[in-house]
């Protein structure tokens, strides 16, 4: 018999005795039972919430780095080679104005777009080989974003096939995590391009765009993010692109580009605040004999650069 049971009894009988009045019929209040410890059961992991997708995460992809090697570029299994020692040179500054240890200050320092005036001067060849070569640190993971849109060319030249990419993020086709691909160099994520749209420069001025930009910027304190972007005097793309960086590369074919067509593509870009040149394709003996690419390096703040730069 429970503990209310046996005090309902002993209730009954009072009131049989005469000890409480006949109209009482309140029921006692419960005497709580002795506590009975049961074995500690962990909590159950909470169950997804109907019709959640599961988080996707990046897939690895492979970059034939033999083939980069013959094809003349930075590979991180061959730190030594003439080209490795160029791009050390080339990402110096550039590291050194997102760790704030620059001239001045430079907000969103790790967002750094690489452009040319024109189509054909190096810009793509120059974007892989700085992220590899930033990828080759020891603080920074690199992501490189194909941001030429309309002419997609990262891929291509890592040896992979096309993938769905910035643009179809920005339609809302894909989830970033979807998009992004791991490789087989340690610290170097890709964003592919993507499927081309007719609304190419709408969408990369979009607030989806900066709310994505701030994403990727934000998410990894380490992390720095070029961006292969279409040249400068061929579409608006860039321009709007260049809006949102911290630091813009301009590469320049030797012997090609004029002052005047440099010039103006500087113009385009006068809002941001850090402006770096690329002197590409310079033929130069370097040492050992070597032919290849040259740079020189220009730096500037504002509307302001560097007069040995173009």
């Amino acid at each position: 018999m429970s503990l209310i049971e046996k005090a309902a009894e002993r209730l009954e009988k009072l009131r049989e005795a005469g000890a409480l009045p006949a109209g009482n019929t309140d029921t006692p209040a419960a005497v709580p039972a002795p506590a009975v410890r049961s074995p500690a059961v962990p909590p159950a992991a909470p169950a997804p919430a109907a019709g959640a997708a599961p988080q996707a995460s990046a897939r690895t992809v492979r970059i034939d780095l033999a083939g980069l090697a013959r094809d003349g570029m930075v590979t991180p299994d061959l730190p030594r080679t003439p080209i490795a020692e160029e791009y050390r040179v080339i990402k110096r500054p550039l590291l050194r104005n997102l760790q704030g240890k620059g001239a001045a200050a430079v907000d969103n320092g790790n967002l750094i777009m690489v452009s040319s005036a024109l189509p054909g001067e190096g810009k793509s060849f120059t974007a892989i080989n700085l992220a590899i070569s930033i990828a080759m640190e020891l603080d920074h993971t690199v992501l490189l974003v194909d941001a030429d849109v309309s002419r997609p060319s990262v891929l291509q030249r890592l040896g992979l096939p096309p993938e769905k990419g910035l643009m179809d993020v920005l339609t809302g086709g894909a989830e970033l995590g979807e998009v992004l691909l791991r490789t087989n160099v340690d610290k170097l994520t890709l964003l592919p391009a993507g499927r081309t749209h007719q609304r190419a420069t709408e969408l990369l001025a979009s607030d989806a765009m900066i709310a994505l930009l701030e994403e990727m910027a934000t998410r990894y304190a380490e992390r720095v993010i070029v961006f292969d972007s279409p040249p400068l005097l061929v579409t608006t793309e860039a321009r709007e692109l260049a809006t949102h960086m911290g630091q813009v590369v301009l590469v320049v074919e030797a012997n090609r580009t004029t002052h005047a067509t440099v010039k103006q593509a500087l113009a385009t870009i006068e809002n941001c605040p850090v402006k770096l040149m690329v002197l590409n394709k310079a033929a130069e003996r370097g040492p050992a004999g070597y032919y290849g690419y040259s740079y020189g390096y220009g730096h500037g703040h504002g509307n302001e650069a560097h007069p040995d730069a173009a």
